[in-house]
């Protein structure tokens, strides 16, 4: 067995995800490597769900009978775990939704509705970067054309990283706001938040981070990123699907419009008017995904007791051994930086000329699942110049034998097509 520095007790982490038993294809043990589109789940969420389901289902804020209150308190228990696990000020600045994209929608809706000084309008600037999700494009895309205002980007390096170069250009006096990924789905680079972060303070700009891919990997504490929103996922981080969060600045929160309206995001409610409940609840229109929310509580503090220190060392020691093997193999050509520093655990790569659908095709057959395509993120596959490309990612319960495993499949890819 291959020891590297940094490594988790993966044999140990394993038992707790059932679907990592799972024989798939003429008896092949399934060797899971898309963690980047979503996790497994392990036994202490999934037994989180169903015992909300077999002895506390209710809906919340309404009922006044001992399960009612129950449902309530484990779904704003929840809200408070996700506050710790972010190092929020206040558990109100936690917002549910069903995903980052809805997270990342809301803030877009808000500020096309805001008075100033929040609003965008024609007369003010939008940026973003070249390689954002689309989750973090076309929502800004509607509103600068809904309201008239300009998008600008940053592009990319050759070797995968923010152009930065033109900072000033791209973040002016006339930008509203920065939103960027924190870690790429696709690159897999970390980008470097204090430098755009404090450009876009220069401008008075406010700052949205789509932490997606960085929340399930590494200590994310929103007062050091200093930003305005942040936004992340909870089926990548262990929890269930069904389940996002908004991570707004409380001040903010109380100045800008919902986004959505029904019931208990109001105060008062009449035929001429309303008026809105305070933030969190203001931005949770209608019954909450309240069981997705008891699971993701429960992912909380099974990566808390972990450690998301210990985490981030273990996928670091992984896709360290992955990049150097990947390497190896013949006409494997890495998409986005090529060292294991400054990367997250998702790496995307082309083979030759054999078409990544093909390849992923030919893995799973060896029981490997990885990711083909572009990732929701066609603007990166774009700028350089292929269709898509197969992605592999890692997490807390990859080990250096599924690696190998991979590296030998690329080999039998490589063979099956000449």
């Amino acid at each position: 067995m291959i020891q590297l520095p940094g490594l988790l007790d993966t044999e140990a982490i394993r038992k707790d995800f059932p679907l990592l038993d799972r024989v798939v294809h003429d008896g092949k043990k399934i060797v899971y490597l898309d963690s980047a589109a979503t996790s497994q789940k392990p036994r202490q969420v999934l037994d989180a769900l169903n015992e909300y389901y077999e002895r506390h289902n209710a809906n919340v804020h309404r009922g006044v009978y001992t399960v009612a209150e129950e449902a309530t308190a484990l779904y704003e228990g929840a809200r408070d775990k996700v506050a710790g696990f972010i190092n929020a000020p206040s558990r109100n600045e936690v917002i549910f939704t069903k995903n980052a994209s809805e997270s990342l929608n809301l803030v877009a809706n808000m500020l096309g509705w805001a008075d100033e000084p929040y609003r965008v309008d024609h007369e003010t600037e939008i940026a973003i970067t070249e390689m954002e999700h689309h989750s973090n494009i076309v929502p800004w895309q509607l509103l600068a054309q809904r309201t008239g205002a300009k998008l600008k980007w940053f592009g990319l390096t050759d070797d995968g990283r923010l152009d930065l170069s033109n900072i000033e250009e791209v973040i002016t006096e006339k930008t509203k706001v920065v939103s960027f990924t924190l870690v790429s789905n696709l690159l897999g680079t970390v980008n470097p938040v204090e430098t755009i972060v404090r450009r876009a303070q220069e401008v008075g700009a406010l700052v949205c981070i789509d932490a997606s891919q960085a929340a399930p990997h590494m200590v994310l504490d929103v007062q050091a990123l200093q930003a305005d929103f942040v936004a992340f996922t909870g089926h990548k981080m262990c929890g269930p699907t069904g389940i996002g969060v908004l991570w707004g600045r409380q001040e903010l929160l109380e100045d800008l419009p919902p986004f959505l309206g029904g019931g208990e995001m109001i105060e008062t409610v009449s035929m001429h008017s309303s008026t809105y409940a305070p933030a969190p609840h203001k931005f949770e229109a209608g019954t909450p995904p309240i069981a997705q929310a008891v699971g993701l509580g429960a992912a909380v503090d099974y990566l808390s007791a972990i450690g998301m220190d210990k985490i981030a060392a273990h996928e670091h020691a992984i896709t360290e051994y992955a990049v150097r093997r990947l390497q190896e193999v013949p006409d494997l050509r890495i998409i986005g930086p090529v060292t294991a520093e400054d990367r997250g655990a998702a790496i995307s790569f082309t083979l030759g000329d054999i078409h990544p659908h093909d390849v992923g095709q030919v893995l799973d057959e060896q029981g490997i699942a990885v990711r083909v395509g572009h990732h929701c993120a066609r603007p990166v596959c774009l700028r350089y110049g292929i269709p898509a490309t197969t992605r592999a990612s890692f997490y807390l319960y990859s080990t250096p034998a599924e690696v190998d495993a991979l590296v030998d499949g690329l080999e039998h890819v490589r063979n099956f097509f000449g």
